[in-house]
């Protein structure tokens, strides 16, 4: 046979609106052309009818349909679909979105390099620092999330990546990955941005300086807790170097994950709109909470870099974090335990509300935690928005009935 071949990128993310582009990136092409939806393409092997066949479709191993691990029309489809909605140029997918930070980190980095996370960090990627990167001979030095341009006092001349997470994990800082970024470029380091939280609809991360972009795809880019996924978006000039890694660890997702993810795209951005909406909503109501001691979440105006979120960003999604008055561990609990509408889980993007308790890790030195209470992470869902604040007021009832 003679195999399919990756048709080129649209330019549809240039002509329209990132709404659009959601609806319309990586349809098929083709002998499909006019088919609404990709199939999916399950396989391992491809045949051929001659061994100069065979020769001549591996002499470019990318791009063509050779073997289940090298890709497929429905992973392409995601993948271009990625690219155009962040404008990156190239996309590679992984089983998970840790599979994707590692797929990224070690796609750059080599024994004897400096590696600068910011200590607001997703707390995987922790163990990933301490107990694989390590191995490797990498070391990595936590910075204060809200260093800006002043990352450049930490930055070696063996330091080959600066590692952002914008907003960061349970404590929501917003980095000024501009300033970030032009530091880091002027020493010869690249930056690497964990843009799930925000996704490419709202954060387009290589306007703003980022060379490596990834993403927990499990959340909201699948959006409906049924599929592991991580993706790994690179600027042009990463594209060989990341792609070659990519192939070279063997690193590759099912075509039935990727299927799902790539339906979920497509409702993207009306999902956000009401995760935003819902949370936003939230959000309000616990700051007027006589139990609520703050509330974690970048679209509110009390939150501190709220100016920064605002320049940089073009919306919020679900997830936030309310930190509690004067109350103890098991009032907490209770709280927790009560919620009906709230599962209590550790992901988050789908279309069902979680809550989680426990304390944010952080690094001594870099920017501890304040206060010893536990906060209570909550990703906002897509119920209806009075029942969600009747679910929470029952929870703040039976927390005040307890010690």
């Amino acid at each position: 046979m003679k195999p399919l071949s990756r048709h080129p990128k649209s330019e549809a993310s240039g002509k329209h609106a990132s709404e659009t582009t959601l609806i319309h990136a990586g349809t098929p092409q083709g002998v499909l052309s006019g088919t609404v939806a990709p199939p999916v393409y399950r396989f391992s092997t491809v045949t051929y009818d001659s061994v100069a066949e065979y020769e001549a479709a591996h002499h470019e191993r990318f791009g063509h349909l050779l073997y289940g691990r090298l890709g497929s029309p429905t992973t392409w489809a995601l993948e271009d679909a990625l690219c155009q909605l962040e404008g990156a140029g190239d996309c590679l997918l992984a089983p998970s979105g840790l599979a994707a930070i590692h797929l990224a980190l070690t796609a750059v980095l080599s024994s004897g390099d400096h590696l600068l996370v910011t200590d607001a960090v997703y707390a995987p990627v922790r163990q990933l620092c301490a107990n694989v990167l390590s191995r490797y001979g990498i070391h990595t030095e936590f910075y204060d999330p809200m260093l800006g341009e002043g990352i450049a006092k930490l930055i070696r001349p063996n330091t080959r990546v600066v590692y952002v997470e914008s907003p960061g994990s349970h404590t929501f800082e917003v980095q000024d990955v501009p300033a970030i970024a032009r530091a880091a470029h002027q020493a010869g380091a690249l930056v690497i941005a964990d843009n799930t939280w925000a996704t490419g609809l709202y954060f387009r991360s290589f306007d703003h300086g980022v060379d490596i972009s990834v993403h927990a795809g499990t959340k909201y880019i699948s959006g409906h807790s049924d599929a592991m996924l991580g993706a790994v978006l690179c600027a042009p000039h990463m594209h060989d170097r990341v792609r070659r890694h990519w192939s070279d660890t063997g690193t590759t997702v099912g075509p039935d994950d990727a299927f799902l993810a790539l339906r979920g795209l497509r409702t993207l951005s009306v999902r956000l709109e009401r995760h935003q909406a819902n949370a936003l909503a939230v959000a309000t109501w616990l700051e007027a909470r006589p139990e609520v001691e703050r509330v974690l979440y970048p679209a509110l105006p009390s939150h501190p870099q709220h100016a920064l979120w605002k320049r940089d960003f073009r919306g919020a999604s679900g997830l936030l974090t309310l930190v509690p008055g004067a109350a103890s561990e098991n009032q907490v609990r209770v709280f927790a335990d009560t919620l009906q509408l709230f599962g209590i889980g550790a992901s988050w993007g789908g279309y069902e509300s979680l809550v989680l308790p426990g304390l944010p890790t952080r690094t001594a030195g870099a920017r501890p935690w304040k206060g010893e209470r536990s906060a209570l992470r909550l990703h906002i869902g897509l119920e209806h928005i009075d029942d969600l604040l009747a679910d929470l007021d029952a929870g703040f009832t039976a927390m005040k009935q307890v010690a």
